[in-house]
């Protein structure tokens, strides 16, 4: 009889403490005020040196031996407001400060969007964002393993697939099985960032799907894949990834990134002369892959928190049926991060890039190029 006693106590008293938990959550939450305010932003500079002859920094072949072989630039300055608006309601926007030395028309603003989150699982997104089509997406630059975005995500950006764009997404979160699952579907204008209006009644579609394969090694599988159409022409593309994060003991981990895609080079296509361009735009495919391995090691200094290491190889040709030239580019990069979570770092490499062909006066020209980089977010 005392242990039945003893029993129901126990029970009460904890029912009791669960209810003034939740009670204390609920009132927490209800005592949130909102608009949350938090600011974010991004310094980052470089200092370039061309190391061929005539060809200056930014790729660009010279016969006649002028050009600028070596450049102190400021690449970005980049100021992020998000505001909570409400405990489903974000409005982000995002500006590159350093994008009006050139012409600011269609630069400066980056992010524009609202997001609602109905739940882990479903997420809307409206306005200027980047659609997931690929690793590149889910990151910002500011954490970048290289020195830049890879040149197919560049490329695949002038298309409308990555980079910037205006529209509107799905994304989400949940589990097939005992497999994690993302996704993310989009639908976008396609003709990039800042445009007053869309240049065409055809919309671009994507969709994105990441499977978490092995928990062990972080590694996931990523298939994208788009159709679209742009001035009644029928376009498309496609790509597959995989990344993985091994973590050695405590201090070692590498971190690798593998990616492909294919689609329409449609703006190719339509640079065409309307008399002699062929009916179907699948005629101008792009192609393009990188794979990105970083090995860091975990300092925990007071004044050098990790060192890294990275070797980017990129392959990428962007008219292979009719007139392929492609190029291959190794960017080997070492990095110091004196402040966690690339709180503050410095990098040094050297950006090699060869043509099958070099065409003279052009960007298509064998040349390799020398960078110091430095950053801070804060």
């Amino acid at each position: 009889m005392n242990i039945l006693i003893c029993l129901m106590l126990f029970y009460f008293s904890a029912n009791a403490q669960t209810q003034d938990s939740l009670h204390s959550k609920q009132e927490t939450e209800d005592n949130v005020k909102y608009p949350q305010l938090q600011i974010k932003g991004l310094f980052q500079a470089r200092y370039l040196v061309g190391m061929n002859k005539d060809v200056d920094v930014n790729g660009l072949h010279h016969n006649d031996g002028s050009g600028t072989n070596n450049n102190f630039m400021v690449k970005y300055m980049r100021v992020q407001v998000r505001a909570q608006i409400s405990k489903r309601t974000e409005v982000v926007a995002l500006a590159n400060l350093a994008d009006f030395k050139n012409d600011p028309k269609s630069r400066v603003l980056e992010n524009a969007y609202l997001k609602y989150t109905f739940n882990p699982k479903l997420a809307f997104t409206v306005g200027q964002f980047r659609p997931w089509f690929g690793i590149e997406e889910t990151y910002p630059i500011d954490i970048i393993k290289s020195l830049d975005w890879s040149n197919q995500y560049t490329e695949f950006g002038k298309l409308g697939w990555t980079s910037f764009q205006i529209g509107i997404s799905a994304t989400g979160q949940l589990e097939l099985g005992k497999i994690p699952f993302q996704y993310a579907v989009s639908v976008v204008n396609g003709n990039g960032k800042n445009q007053v209006n869309d240049n065409d009644d055809g919309k671009q579609y994507s969709t994105r799907l990441v499977f978490g394969l092995a928990k062990k090694y972080n590694l996931n599988l990523g298939i994208n894949g788009g159709i679209g159409e742009v001035f009644g022409k029928k376009i498309y593309a496609v790509g597959v990834d995989f990344n993985s994060l091994v973590n050695f003991g405590s201090k070692w981990s590498l971190d690798m990134q593998l990616e492909g895609k294919q689609g329409t080079n449609h703006p190719l296509y339509f640079a065409v002369a309307p008399e002699i361009r062929p009916d179907n735009p699948d005629e101008y495919l792009i192609r393009g892959a990188y794979f990105l391995p970083n090995l860091r090691y975990e300092i925990n200094h007071r004044n050098l928190s990790a060192f890294e290491l990275s070797c980017r190889y990129e392959y990428l040709d962007t008219n292979f049926r009719l007139n392929s030239n492609p190029r291959q580019t190794i960017t080997p990069m070492f990095g110091l991060e004196f402040l966690k979570n690339y709180g503050a770092r410095i990098q040094l490499g050297v950006q090699f890039d060869r043509y099958k062909h070099s065409i003279a006066n052009t960007t298509q020209y064998n040349n390799n190029l020398f960078i110091v980089q430095v950053q801070s977010r804060f």
